[in-house]
């Protein structure tokens, strides 16, 4: 039988725990990790694959929710709250099944086994899926498809994000973040609290910042760890 892999994204210990006793009971379930918040969740799945997301909807800096609509994988979702009026939402976004808070196993279980019969669908479809070249943002009263080679540098203003593409400029409401987990690790850095590069736009780079053109772009300390990468 081929195992589920899993993560749970909740920030209360309780919760956390009945979750992961819970997955514990079911032999085909793998938990893979947990994480208090959905940021750090994000990072984890830049470089892991993961079958089923348990993902609580009030989440410290990034909402669950948010993160929802940012997620940029085939995972199947299974949302764990205790507020009913965000059921709605919820599946418009797709979500498997939606477990409200405090859930028996019995009811876990049937959310679980809606996923274990799913999967092999969803394997099969992903086979012939061709890899996601762009993103949709929001631009005033419409989405904006923007093509990954396209982007040159993304730079924060407060709740909103600024776009630089090879096009011209768009702005967006939404955080760096949650455009951050939109994007391909392969193809941007995060350079700066308020700045996301495309790689393959540098013309050169120091410590201290980044050149594009005639755009000096600010490399903040706690990044320039990722600069070593490239």
């Amino acid at each position: 039988m081929s195992s589920i892999r899993c993560i749970i994204i909740e920030d209360e210990p309780l919760a956390v725990k009945v979750l992961t006793d819970y997955i514990r009971q079911v032999p085909y379930l793998e938990l893979q990790a947990s994480f208090k918040d959905a940021i750090v969740a994000t990072d984890f799945l830049r470089n892991h694959q993961t079958d089923l997301i348990f993902l609580d909807i009030h989440l410290p800096k990034l909402k669950g929710i948010a993160f929802l609509k940012s997620l940029n994988y085939s995972s199947a979702v299974i949302m764990t709250t205790a507020y009913h009026q965000y059921a709605v939402e919820g599946f418009n976004l797709n979500v498997t099944d939606y477990l409200l808070k405090p859930f028996e196993f019995e009811r876990f279980l049937a959310a679980v086994n809606k996923v274990r019969t799913a999967t092999p669908a969803r394997q099969k479809g992903e086979e012939g899926t061709e890899k996601k070249d762009y993103i949709f943002v929001q631009v005033q009263k419409k989405r904006v498809k923007l093509l990954f080679s396209s982007i040159v540098y993304i730079e924060s203003q407060r709740e909103y994000v600024r776009i630089i593409t090879t096009e011209g400029e768009y702005i967006s409401k939404m955080s760096t973040n949650e455009i951050e987990s939109l994007l391909p690790a392969a193809n941007f850095v995060r350079v700066h609290r308020s700045f996301i590069v495309a790689i393959r736009k540098i013309d050169s780079y120091t410590a201290d910042s980044i050149e594009i053109g005639d755009v000096s772009i600010p490399v903040g300390k706690g990044y320039r760890v990722s600069l070593d990468k490239l």
